[in-house]
């Protein structure tokens, strides 16, 4: 399996916390923060070796990642198998809900969008195997650890894919800033796929055309979109709400 660097303080802890395979990990010399320390005991309980380096190494081994003195080199992330993942969900009892990202190449967007899906209690995040970012370690930090709880499933063809989720009782909701339906009305009781699309070109034609509905977020301002990852995350928790909303009222 091969070998990629988890760089940060919270993501290295939550892979440590997550069982993820760690071999080693570096620290920059003379760094006595407490988040560093948790991650020295959480090592030293795994029996992970820690090697202390200086500040131009740390930034050799980080290559250009934002390290905050801490990197780990562990095994790459594992994908999930999508058949696996909804006979989890049908185990829990759970009503399935998939995120899928369309087209969406930055990594930064994808990051963000895998932590809030971890957050808003979807089961698994669906990258295609052609034009999407990597999971790589910007992706790792930016999702703060998430990738270590969130079910990632590569895919091919993404039309291909929606048919089939269609077939097993799947209702796929599409973001688009010109949408039939606003966000605010959108049903939850069913088995969904939230699709994302880039922030240039949004939803791919053929994509758009496989979504049962379209819905969109209203714009109040004068910029017409928001980043894809903000309406990622507003999409998301407006599911998690109407799914949940007996729960949190009680709160």
């Amino acid at each position: 399996m091969d070998t990629s660097i988890i760089a940060g303080r919270n993501s290295v802890t939550e892979a440590l916390k997550a069982g993820r395979s760690v071999t080693k990990i570096y620290m920059t010399a003379k760094k006595e923060a407490p988040p560093l320390a948790r991650i020295r005991t959480l090592a030293k309980e795994r029996k992970i070796p820690v090697e202390f380096v200086d500040t131009r190494a740390m930034e050799r081994l980080a290559q250009g990642v934002r390290h905050q003195d801490v990197i780990a080199l562990a095994a790459a992330v594992d994908f999930a198998d999508l058949d696996d993942v909804l006979a989890k969900v049908q185990e829990k009892g759970e009503m399935p809900f998939l995120v899928l990202a369309d087209g969406i190449e930055d990594v930064h967007n994808l990051g963000a969008i895998i932590r809030t899906a971890e957050c808003a209690g979807v089961h698994a995040v669906l990258v295609p195997q052609r034009h999407s970012a990597p999971i790589n370690e910007t992706v790792a930090k930016t999702s703060a650890g998430a990738v270590e709880y969130m079910p990632i499933v590569r895919i091919g063809n993404v039309t291909t894919t929606l048919k089939q989720l269609k077939k097993q009782g799947f209702w796929v909701l599409g973001a688009d800033m010109v949408g039939e339906e606003n966000y605010y009305s959108l049903s939850a009781d069913m088995p969904l796929v939230l699709v994302i699309g880039s922030e240039g070109k949004g939803i791919s034609r053929l994509v758009k055309d496989n979504c049962d509905v379209l819905v969109r977020i209203p714009m109040f301002g004068r910029i017409n979109s928001l980043n894809a990852s903000v309406a990622a995350a507003l999409l998301m928790y407006e599911v998690a709400r109407k799914r949940h909303r007996e729960k949190w009222v009680r709160k």
